[in-house]
């Protein structure tokens, strides 16, 4: 199976509901009505940074689902691009569709002039993180998050 990357349509809420909702039951977090219905108005708004892109097989189905934006980086003088959410459906995985992902989105970050894509991901998956080491540099820092 050959992947490509493009970016999710307006008339595709369905179709990426399926990948986030799974993407959301793999980190044990239920996608609920309201969060889909809110993160998808930030995708179909055009003046919101969230970017959503679909890993597509060669009949144009979406496999794969990746989250992007823009972020600045102060100390270094520079923007990066943020991968927020990456997920490739069970019955795809090992096609290629990752990689395609991380493919395009390093081809976008390159034509944009962006210093950096970065992530973050659960020290447990194995799976992904193999995928990860082959296309980027696992970094020295470790992520925090302080609940307001």
């Amino acid at each position: 199976m050959t992947a490509s990357v493009r970016r999710v349509r307006d008339n595709e809420f369905f179709t990426w509901l399926d990948l986030y909702a799974g993407y959301g039951d793999f980190y044990e977090s239920p996608v609920t009505d309201e969060k889909a219905l809110l993160v998808w108005s930030w995708i179909s708004d055009p003046d919101n940074e969230l970017e959503a892109y679909f890993a597509v097989d060669e009949e144009d189905t979406p496999i794969g689902l990746a989250h992007v934006r823009e972020f600045v980086r102060p100390l270094n003088g520079s923007k990066g691009l943020y991968l927020d959410d990456l997920f490739v459906s069970a019955d795809a995985r090992g096609a290629g569709a990752g990689s395609a992902l991380l493919e395009a989105l390093r081809e976008s970050a390159k034509e944009r002039g962006l210093s950096v894509v970065r992530w973050v991901t659960a020290k447990d998956n194995e799976t992904a993180r193999r995928l990860y080491d082959r296309f980027a540099e696992k970094t020295k820092w470790v992520t925090y998050d302080l609940v307001p």
